[in-house]
């Protein structure tokens, strides 16, 4: 694996409705490997390859259709806040974007950046519930489980200084570096900076391919699914595929029925969740193809959440949809973690298809 690569994406920030950062660092680092690339209205990054037909010596008339055009969305947003309320003590409150479970928000460092072009004002904070500490906390107080809107920032300044350097709307993440932990990869965002890291492998390792690929690096699936629908109504391609991160919970307390997915044993093929049910040729097409290819995958469904293939599939005249996932632990925290075969799997199948679409 890249991990340098993926250690620039899961830390470089982009909170939806910022995604300023991450998506000048993907444009930078795809500036070469794309034969256009543009962003549209939403902020959503699109990068287009031309047919690259495998070299023949067969004298065939060439053939003059239109090529299949495959778009894949990979939504570059993270979970994260903002600032809602600068105190006049100098404590900062906030706003989460996308889903929290506050009980894995005590005792972080957070990162607030009031200035989305330059690294240079970020200022590292500390984030934790308003209140007592455990020492002279009561009994109920120590078991309470305190809403986001309780949680403050403390940046270790005087309330004037903070005052003058943060505004509402500022964006503010989780901080927190890569791990290599056994077989898993482990950071903060992997949701779904893993997606963009497979697409990025993916497309540079494709070296021959008869589709034109449409890749967009989404914005604002954390709250909605929303960049994936402007973006496939430009597109409006033949099929397309949304790449994501599922619930992996393959872990002690959970029975086997609720998993989803397990860690290690392949690429997810996604049947549904609550935003689509997939294409079914598609589904089989792509099952078939991991089995020729020796490629491991795991058929899944999610009952509660979705992914952009909600709106790929529904705008305008609708498209043929699929969902490539990778299984992911303890999914919206700041240890997501993600076996490093389940994402070589995710590249393979993605490249064998291409390849042959």
């Amino acid at each position: 694996m890249d991990l340098q690569l993926l250690e620039q994406l899961t830390t470089t920030p982009g909170v939806a409705g910022r995604e300023h950062r991450i998506r000048n660092f993907i444009a930078d680092q795809t500036a070469d490997l794309f034969d256009e690339s543009f962003v549209d209205e939403l902020g959503n990054l699109h990068g287009i390859l031309r047919p690259k037909p495998k070299p023949s010596k067969s004298k065939k008339k060439k053939n003059t259709a239109a090529p299949k055009k495959i778009m894949i969305a990979a939504h570059m947003d993270q979970i994260g806040f903002m600032v809602r309320h600068v105190g006049d003590d100098g404590f900062l409150r906030l706003q989460n974007i996308g889903g929290f479970d506050p009980r894995n928000l005590f005792a972080r460092v957070v990162t607030v950046h009031p200035d989305l072009n330059d690294p240079r004002k970020d200022l590292d904070g500390i984030m934790n519930p308003e209140g007592r500490p455990i020492h002279i906390a009561t009994e109920d107080e120590k078991k309470k489980i305190p809403d986001v809107s309780e949680f403050i920032v403390d940046l270790g300044l005087a309330p004037a200084a903070v005052k003058k350097k943060i505004k509402i709307g500022d964006m503010v993440t989780l901080k927190a570096p890569v791990y290599q932990i056994g077989n898993l990869i482990c950071s903060q965002c992997l949701d779904n900076r893993i997606a963009s890291y497979i697409a990025i492998r993916a497309l540079r390792n494709l070296k021959y391919h008869a589709c034109e690929i449409h890749m967009v690096f989404t914005v604002q699936e954390e709250v909605g699914l929303r960049g994936a629908g402007p973006a496939v109504y430009q597109v409006q391609p033949d099929v397309a595929i949304s790449l994501d991160t599922t619930v992996c919970c393959d872990l002690p307390g959970v029975p086997p029925k609720d998993r989803c997915t397990i860690s290690g044993d392949g690429v997810g093929l996604n049947v549904l969740d609550s935003a689509a049910i997939v294409d079914f040729e598609l589904l089989e097409e792509f099952d078939a193809l991991a089995k020729q290819k020796k490629i491991k995958a795991q058929r899944t469904m999610l009952h509660r959440g979705g992914t952009d293939a909600g709106p790929l599939q529904r705008t305008a005249a609708g498209s043929r949809v699929m969902t490539i996932l990778t299984p992911t632990r303890y999914i919206h925290t700041v240890t997501e973690a993600v076996h490093k075969n389940d994402v070589a799997a995710a590249e393979k199948l993605l490249i064998a298809y291409l390849e042959r679409a």
